[in-house]
């Protein structure tokens, strides 16, 4: 007999939880009893929604295969195996946080399809505001879709108001096209801008969709996949986006110092925001503040920039935006603020540069493990890097590609973006590569590294030792047991570098319980 789970109300949904054995449950049911009575219980049931994705990505196990790229570790030493396992790439089917990242966003997918079941037919005195409403849903099923393919490569497309734990998993080419489904959906409902959004897009309008479909056609066009038809599409998506971004409230801000800010949390640069607030329901930020500091001076060690990576970095605003280098050791909110520093070459158990992007620049105190630092799902330089990149792919070097570059690297320089400057201006060579590249520094410390190193199969090439482990700094302190030596990475790789080893395997209770079809 199969158990099930009768369906109240939307918000009576999203506070359970169920947790099944394999041994006694083959599926489990979510029936759909009761419909919507009004535009509020569907407006309830948005909010309802956007919470629990903040719920799941405040915290850092959404994001940990991140720490498998060349821009981010960890501490060597941690307890929390599944962050350096990432970074050593010795990854296993125990790892509570893929696990967590399975469930949880399945958990949300099967809310969102009751949704859709249930505004199935429901009639309403205004499409518009109904119209919306169900564009979020699509555009949040698109964009944990999205994350899970990501992740895992291959997944069951959970598309109905159960779970079904008898169905294959689908291949990722299918999975890709279902996500375009959604994010084609959101688009055809949502508006220009959300009205009453703050902006970054809280609530995601037209530009959102388009912005991570864009972002799905480049991920389509490389591995595993590698349907490079598809850069076309990510070009002219990207483009749309670009050619609207005004609409959609969307451009890059002058200055980068200014999106790592709490002050700034809310700004036109980011496409889609989820909001973190201590004093609200979907609770604080956790990945940012304490948790990129060393233990050793008071933090939680959890996210830290790699060596190599700094050192390749072009010296510019965008690296002191990027890095901190030098730690006060005294808290800047202590009375009076300010003392001695330390370099990173000389902190005493673990020397790596840590992120300015996570300890932020003294708007953070390090005595909480929390604060109001919104969550970038995806930022405008990004859409403008897509374009960049995936024009060049498409053997379109247009002008309009290479000043879609250019603008961020205006910015890199502290310079205004929409204003041509011959001094840091390219318009020949690589534009893929130089794309590539400016990714890679854009974004260091973002989570989606790692995401880019796959998609164009060059993970062996910045992980390798001898490259990762060419590293100029030196300890400079000459009571430190190290002084004069070249330093190292702390935590060696020691698993695979090749794409046997790209993706996380199904969490050991799922694999036993869904049907494996390896692709072709």
């Amino acid at each position: 007999m199969k158990p099930r789970l009768f369906f109240f109300s939307i918000v009576t949904l999203s506070l359970l939880f169920f947790n099944c054995s394999n041994n006694d449950i083959e599926k489990y049911e979510v029936v759909p009893k009761f419909g919507f009575e009004s535009i509020t219980d569907l407006e309830t049931a948005i909010d309802t929604l956007h919470v629990d994705v903040a719920h799941m990505v405040k915290w850092n196990t959404y994001f940990v295969l991140s720490w498998a790229g060349d821009d981010i570790t960890t501490f060597g030493l941690s307890s929390i195996a599944d962050y350096w396992g990432m970074d050593k790439r010795e990854q296993w089917d125990r790892f509570s946080r893929t696990d967590a990242i399975w469930r949880e966003s399945y958990d949300i997918i099967i809310d969102i399809n009751n949704m859709l079941y249930n505004a199935n037919g429901f009639e309403v005195a205004n499409a518009e505001d109904k119209d919306r409403l169900l564009g979020q849903a699509y555009f949040i099923r698109g964009v944990l879709y999205h994350h899970l393919v990501r992740v895992f490569k291959t997944i069951p497309l959970q598309l109905g108001t159960e779970i079904d734990i008898d169905k294959a998993i689908s291949n990722t080419a299918d999975v890709y096209r279902h996500i375009e489904s959604d994010y084609l959906k959101a688009a055809s409902l949502l508006p220009a801008i959300y009205p009453g959004s703050e902006m970054g897009a809280p609530r995601p309008n037209k530009g959102s969709a388009r912005a991570f479909l864009s972002r799905l056609y480049l991920d389509w066009a490389g591995y595993p996949v590698k349907d490079v038809g598809k850069y076309e599409l990510a070009a002219s998506t990207a483009k749309q986006v670009i050619d609207a971004h005004g609409d959609h409230g969307f451009g890059l801000v002058n200055d980068l110092d200014d999106l790592w800010t709490i002050e700034h949390r809310f700004n036109k640069e980011s496409v889609y925001t989820v909001v973190h607030c201590t004093a609200c329901p979907q609770g604080g930020n956790y990945k940012t503040g304490k948790i990129g500091i060393p233990t050793e001076l008071g933090g939680w060690g959890q996210t830290f920039a790699e060596i190599k990576f700094f050192e390749t970095f072009p010296d510019n605003h965008r690296k002191n935006a990027t890095y901190i280098t030098d730690f006060e050791l005294n808290d800047p909110y202590s009375n009076p603020p300010g003392g001695p520093t330390l370099n990173w070459v000389n902190f005493p158990e673990q020397k790596d540069p840590l992120f300015a992007k996570i300890t932020g620049k003294g708007d953070i105190s390090r005595e909480t493990h929390e604060n109001d630092r919104n969550t970038y799902m995806m930022r405008y330089a990004e859409v403008l890097l897509i374009f960049a990149e995936a024009s060049a792919r498409a053997g379109n070097s247009s002008p309009e590609a290479w000043e879609a570059l250019n603008k961020i690297r205006r910015r890199a320089e502290l310079l205004p973006p929409d204003e041509p400057n011959v001094s840091v201006d390219v318009h020949s060579g690589d534009l893929v590569e130089l794309a590539f590249q400016e990714r890679g520094w854009e974004f260091a410390g973002e989570f989606l590294r790692w995401f880019d190193l796959v998609r164009t199969e060059r993970v062996e090439e910045f992980l390798n030792e001898s490259y990762r482990n060419d590293i100029s700094s030196v300890v400079t302190d000459s009571n430190n047991k190290d002084y004069g030596h070249p330093l190292k990475e702390f935590n060696n790789i020691t698993g695979s570098l090749g794409p046997d080893n790209y993706f996380a395997p199904f969490p050991e209770h799922y694999k036993e319980l869904y049907i494996i079809e390896e692709e072709e």
